[in-house]
């Protein structure tokens, strides 16, 4: 198969709900931004694949729009919190099947304040199964993603021996990557204190710094065939050498952690790790889906960055910091950097492709050659993808 270059990567700044330009502005901005970064002409753009969770039918149309407009198949594309990279692995699929040469993948979200919710109550859940699994096993009534990850912290703890002090040294890590952050929406320091002595959402230890922020905000990517990438002149191009999208199966059902998504997440990296013939061992840099520390510390063991239940000594041994094994999340991740849900998985490509470039200035992790993303979406669907520098 003909090798799939990143081309160009742009991002806006992510901005508290209310405080953000229309989702319009901020996926056109992105867009040209992608485009100029890639060094391209628009025109030579054959299809783009538009990622958002909250809008109406054809607002990838619409943001497109404002950056270009050449007649050119816009896809629009949900699948909640991994949108973005879902739009990427379309957007790869279409070049590296021969289809199409150059495509844009493109994501964004202008959202609300406070935890998600449903916009359509008038008909069944897509998420009933998940309520009847936390029902059935007693956990307390909360907000879906909130429960779901608080449910699943909960059994980690009880299951492995570990505290919730974990949960809070990885919210502290986080914000400490942000400071070096430009794009991070949050980028001041916080202790384990401020951590564990913030307002308790759920049960007795998730707090309000262990979740991320609703965010607004926009990413894009231009993906092509390394044919195209030497014709035009690209030169600073970043290969994804392997990708995986999984889904659930009945094993998800069995208990809080697969609930949220750890054995899609670990047959993703397991497909992934094997189409690339490049093990964990061997990737330096890592941004992977922290919607809530929890999440975090689950997705450490998932992706084999350690052993199962092993995630208590990998954090207290700075393995997922500077210094350590593997660099986790050195934009701030979705904690600090924040979340519009069809932008994360943009927002992630931006961070590994430029770490790769060795562009990522008081952030870069020395010697990156290797990177993996992780991008998950209750529902469901883990998108893990692996980059090399081209």
């Amino acid at each position: 198969m003909s090798k799939v270059i990143v081309a160009g990567v742009d991002m806006v700044k992510f901005s508290k709900p209310g405080k953000s330009e229309p989702y319009r502005v901020m996926a056109s901005t992105a867009i040209k931004g992608a485009i100029k970064d890639a060094g391209i002409d628009h025109k030579l753009i054959e299809q783009a694949y538009a990622g958002y969770v909250y809008g109406d039918s054809t607002s990838g149309q619409s943001a497109l729009y404002d950056a270009f407009q050449t007649g050119i198949p816009v896809i629009n594309v949900n699948n909640n919190c991994s949108t973005g990279s879902t739009a990427i692995f379309l957007a790869r699929q279409a070049v590296q099947s021969g289809a199409v040469e150059c495509a844009l993948a493109f994501g964004f979200e202008e959202m609300q304040a406070g935890a998600l919710g449903s916009h359509w109550d008038d008909r069944e859940s897509p998420f009933d199964n998940f309520l009847k699994v936390l029902d059935d096993k007693g956990y307390p009534e909360g907000p879906l993603a909130l429960r779901c990850f608080g449910a699943a912290g909960h059994y980690y703890m009880d299951k492995y021996d570990a505290s919730a002090d974990i949960f809070a040294k990885v919210s502290v890590k986080t914000r400490k990557h942000a400071m070096n952050n430009p794009y991070a929406l949050l980028n001041t320091p916080m202790t384990e204190e401020d951590v564990m002595g913030a307002p308790v959402l759920y049960m007795d230890y998730l707090t309000r710094f262990m979740c991320c922020p609703p965010t607004c905000g926009a990413g894009a990517a231009i993906i092509c065939s390394e044919a195209f990438a030497k014709k035009h002149g690209i030169s600073n191009g970043v290969e994804i050498i392997a990708q995986a999208m999984t889904t659930d199966t009945p094993d998800t059902w069995t208990d809080p952690i697969n609930l949220i998504g750890s054995d899609m997440t670990r047959r993703a990296a397991e497909q992934v790790y094997n189409q690339a013939g490049i093990g964990p061992d061997e990737v330096q840099v890592v941004e992977l889906h922290d919607c809530f520390t929890i999440n975090e510390v689950i997705t450490y063991e998932g992706l084999g960055l350690c052993g199962e239940g092993e995630s208590t000594q990998f954090i207290n041994d700075g393995d997922n910091t500077y210094g350590g094994k593997f660099v986790v999340n050195p934009s701030g991740g979705l904690m600090s950097k924040g979340h519009p849900l069809g932008a994360t998985g943009l927002a992630q490509c931006y961070e590994l492709v430029n770490q790769l470039r060795g562009n990522a200035d008081k952030r870069q992790v020395e010697g990156a050659k290797v990177a993996l993303q992780h991008n998950l979406g209750l529902g469901g669907a883990a998108v893990v993808t692996m980059y090399r520098n081209a």
